[in-house]
């Protein structure tokens, strides 16, 4: 089931503060020297889909799924007299997903269709405000069932005399899936290894699996009106790159779990372009051309109009085209050869075009809603349909208090 993460929504939607992205800080002295808290953000999401191509059948059958999704973000601000600003973000999330198809990998259809994920955050970060530098490092963990995932990275920035600024960050996350095998298949029935039908009693590998992610990115301010960016990114990933409750079918009628490399580089390289009509519209433009070694190219188009109705609301109309070619290890349900070396009915690494846009709406308050502290209330709403006929919903709620 394709979910739509929650620390990604709360941070996207912090984008949104479009406004005030760049500000003077020479004159500012700050006495502050403890951390104080100075924001909390509770997001909630729903997110639902329905299809026709999971990959736990093989390549055919529902994709029906749903997520709930809740999070907790406080951050701590602090000051010191020589202008230094430090800051601490400590969050948690928790999902809860239901998946028809997770039923299925049992022939029975009694297997477990809903979970629950957890994850925390905390990330750390040293701004020097008059040398324009930021260093920052954070570790994350995310668990569910099946899966289990321990993350941490590092990141500098500096901002130059010519009002831009050069940022690294390199990211690591050490992966482990518990492999669960369709029912037909389980170690003490015959396993299929391979195509041409080698099996025996023994499981695939359980090998944990390791991503590593260097990005570099650089943002200019060009005039009053226009700025832009550009970031690429280089990722390596290792190890246990299958997952064995995805089936594959072939033309004689046997089955086998997905097989796939055990190394993976990719290449995403993004352009951002914001341009500020007047006072009250912007126009955020994105593109990126994204290339992997196996064999996926895609592209990626968006435009989002921020328009502030007035000093207290803003509407951000959203548009976002994707496009990608297949694996060279794909082939739909029954398709696949039993000369192929490696084999998947994931509809993720098939060839589609999709198309997701909506709307975000934002309001912020100088004196609270209804007097209280929340400051701001974002409501966000998407559609997203895909060629492979999977569609979907989401919407999110994010309330910030200060």
């Amino acid at each position: 089931m394709r979910k739509i993460c929650l620390t990604v929504i709360g941070l996207y939607m912090k984008l949104l503060h479009a406004y005030s992205q760049f500000y003077p800080v020479e004159n500012t002295v700050y006495l502050q020297r403890s951390l104080k808290l100075d924001e909390v953000n509770l997001v909630s999401s729903y997110y639902w889909q329905n299809g026709d191509h999971s990959a736990v059948t093989g390549g055919k059958g529902t994709e029906q799924g749903s997520d709930l999704a809740n999070g907790l973000e406080l951050k701590w601000v602090g000051y010191d007299q020589d202008t230094v600003r430090r800051s601490l973000v400590a969050s948690l999330g928790i999902d809860y997903h239901t998946a028809a198809s997770q039923a299925n990998v049992s022939l029975t259809g009694g297997a477990k269709s809903y979970g629950t994920r957890i994850y925390p955050s905390l990330n750390w970060s040293v701004e020097n405000l008059h040398k324009g530098t930021t260093f920052e490092m954070g570790a994350y963990y995310s668990g569910e069932y099946s899966y289990h995932s321990i993350g941490l990275d590092a990141g500098y920035s500096q901002k130059t005399i010519h009002n831009g600024e050069f940022s690294v960050k390199i990211n690591g996350y050490y992966d482990r899936v518990k492999l669960i095998y369709p029912s037909e298949l389980r170690p003490g029935t015959v396993v299929v290894t391979s195509a041409s039908g080698s099996g025996g009693s023994s499981a695939i590998p359980s090998d944990p699996r390791v991503t590593l992610d260097g990005s570099f990115s650089f943002s200019q301010i060009i005039n009053a009106r226009l700025q832009g960016s550009v970031a690429a990114d280089l990722v390596f990933q290792g190890g246990e790159l299958s997952l064995p409750f995805h089936r594959v079918y072939f033309p004689n009628g046997t089955d086998a779990v997905e097989l796939l490399p055990s190394t993976r580089f990719k290449i995403p390289i993004g352009f951002r372009l914001n341009y500020f009509m007047g006072d009250n519209i912007i126009l955020r433009s994105y593109y990126r051309f994204y290339l992997d070694s196996w064999g996926i190219f895609s592209q990626t188009a968006s435009l989002e109009v921020p328009v502030k109705i007035n000093p207290f609301l803003s509407v951000s109309p959203f548009y976002r085209y994707y496009t990608q070619t297949a694996a060279k290890y794909f082939a739909p349900y029954e398709k696949h050869s039993a000369s192929d070396s490696y084999y998947t009915s994931n509809y993720a690494l098939s060839a589609f075009n999709s198309q997701f846009f909506g709307t975000d709406f934002r309001l912020a308050l100088v004196k609270g809603l209804w007097g209280s502290d929340i400051k701001v209330v974002e409501i966000r709403y998407g559609h997203y349909t895909q060629t492979t006929d999977l569609v979907s919903d989401v919407i999110s709620v994010n309330l910030t208090f200060k």
